[in-house]
């Protein structure tokens, strides 16, 4: 068995799972991968039984943190040393996977995120995600003092430590900027890869300018609340 999980969480993503999987396929270095649909109500699920993809079907949508959950529980029960999360929808390149293991492997870090903003190439998202990320990446800075270019990039690496953290916690609605900061706080050694993006293969987003605003403000409060909670207890 490999010791690299590749996570894909899916929700809707009829259009474009098959040629995320392929380009994993292609691309694979020595890692297994599993698609967790979650509760989709397109053909996804069909999709995947006829080319017979590994996936964990859920029965209900539980949203991004609970769909990334299960992929982490599914790794750590099955031995897992890495997850890479990596989007169905056709926005990540499976090339770079090869380049965020190695950084985390050599740097000795516990978690690589990959970026869209460092070499300033590829997609970089939607008006109203641009607004959210800049807004995220100053809170971040100014709670944590550290620099992340890409606070809400759901192209990711983590090390077991992190497995098993997020077993036990993880954000549920829009979790990468929170699960940073959660990490930060934690003392655990984050850093960024360059990566090209491409916008969606297919599908609609579910995150338009109000939705945008309502996550900003919901995660905000959240990621207040995890550096208040980890105040307190280091007092």
């Amino acid at each position: 068995m490999n010791k690299i999980l590749v996570v894909i969480p899916a929700y809707n993503e009829e259009a474009s799972i098959e040629k995320a999987v392929t380009d994993l396929k292609n691309n694979n270095f020595g890692y297994d991968y599993v698609i967790i649909n979650d509760g989709s109500t397109d053909n996804t699920k069909e999709i995947c039984l006829k080319n017979k993809f590994n996936m964990i079907d859920l029965v209900a949508n539980l949203g991004i943190g609970g769909c990334m959950q299960t992929g982490y529980r599914y790794a750590l029960m099955k031995g897992y040393k890495y997850v890479i999360q990596f989007d169905g929808d056709g926005q990540h390149n499976a090339k770079y996977i090869k380049n965020v293991y190695q950084k985390l492997k050599n740097e000795n870090l516990d978690m690589v995120i990959g970026s869209r903003f460092i070499n300033g190439k590829g997609f970089k998202s939607s008006v109203s995600r641009r607004i959210g990320i800049k807004f995220f990446r100053f809170l971040i800075y100014l709670i944590s003092k550290k620099k992340v270019t890409d606070p809400t990039s759901g192209f990711r690496i983590f090390n077991e430590k992190i497995i098993s953290e997020f077993c036990n916690y993880y954000p549920e609605d829009y979790p990468e900027p929170e699960s940073i900061v959660y990490l930060l706080k934690h003392r655990y050694l984050i850093d960024e890869e360059a990566v090209v993006m491409n916008e969606r293969a297919g599908g609609v987003s579910s995150i338009n300018f109000f939705k945008a605003v309502y996550y900003m403000i919901k995660v905000s409060l959240s990621i207040l609340l995890v550096n208040l909670v980890d105040l307190k207890d280091s007092n």
